[in-house]
C-alpha cells in the first residue's frame, strides 16, 4: 500500500524520540463498497480503509517504531506531534511505519493499529497546517491507554481477520455478534481463495490500492 515519499534524514532524536513533528490523523471509518454475492445493496465498513489528509512536520524529521506522540494543542482538531513516551501529552506509539500513499485503500496497517497518522513534508514557508505538504511515511499507533479499537474483534480500526461483519460487510464488535453476523476468516483477492469454513465470500467494489476485493466470512 505504498508510493515512494520523499523520506528525509532524521534529526537528533532526545530521550528516544523524536523532535516535534506536525501530523494529521488518517479518518479510519470512511469505507468501501461492499456487495454480497447475492447481489445486496452495497454498505460502508467502518474501519475497513483509510482516506487520509497530511501536514507538514516542517523539521525535515521521520517516525520510527517506538516513537510516541498525541493530539497537538496548537493544531486542532486532527494535528498530532511528537513526544517523549513518558511526556504527559503522549497517547500512543509507532506500532509500524509504512511508506507514504496517495492511495488511501493501499495503507494497510497490521492487527492492533488504533490510529493511523500520515506525516508530511513542507518546503519553503508553509506551515502543513492547511494539509498542504509531500507525504513522507504513515505511522501506525497503538492507543498507549488499555483502550484497543484496533484490535481483532473490537469493532474498530483497520478490518483484519479475526474482526466480526453484519450481514452488509459493516465491522461490528465481535461481542455484540448475532446470528445474521459473521467473522472475517479471511482477506483475499479472489473467492477461490477462501478458507473451507467460509459461508459467506463477500465482493467489494473496486479500490485502487487495496489488498483485498473478497472478505471470507464464517459463522461467529
Amino acid at each position: 500500500m505504498t508510493q515512494p515519499g520523499s523520506t528525509p534524514n532524521r534529526p537528533r532524536r532526545g530521550a528516544g524520540c523524536l523532535q516535534s513533528l506536525l501530523v494529521l490523523a488518517v479518518i479510519l471509518g470512511l469505507g468501501y463498497g461492499a456487495s454480497k454475492i447475492f447481489g445486496d445493496e452495497s454498505s460502508k465498513s467502518k474501519g475497513s480503509s483509510s482516506s487520509s489528509s497530511s501536514a507538514s512536520d516542517g523539521k525535515g524529521g521521520s517516525w520510527a517504531i517506538g516513537d510516541c506522540g498525541g493530539p497537538d494543542p496548537e493544531n486542532k482538531p486532527d494535528g498530532y506531534r511528537a513526544f517523549d513516551c513518558d511526556e504527559a501529552g503522549a497517547t500512543f506509539k509507532a506500532l509500524k511505519i509504512e511508506d507514504a500513499s496517495f492511495l488511501p485503500n493501499a495503507i494497510q496497517c497490521p492487527a492492533g493499529t488504533d490510529l493511523i497518522i500520515q506525516v508530511s513534508r513542507v518546503f519553503g514557508s508553509g506551515d502543513g497546517k492547511k494539509g498542504g505538504g509531500i507525504p513522507t511515511n504513515t505511522v501506525c499507533g497503538r492507543n498507549l491507554t488499555g483502550d484497543h479499537p484496533g484490535d481483532a474483534g473490537a469493532g474498530g480500526g483497520q478490518l483484519v481477520e479475526g474482526d466480526c461483519i453484519s450481514a452488509t460487510a459493516k465491522e461490528i464488535a465481535c461481542a455484540s455478534a448475532g446470528a445474521n453476523d459473521f467473522k472475517v476468516l479471511g482477506l483475499v483477492k479472489e473467492k477461490a481463495k477462501c478458507p473451507a469454513a467460509t459461508t459467506e465470500p463477500m465482493e467489494l467494489m473496486m479500490a485502487m490500492g487495496r489488498p483485498y476485493d473478497v472478505i471470507c466470512g464464517g459463522k461467529v
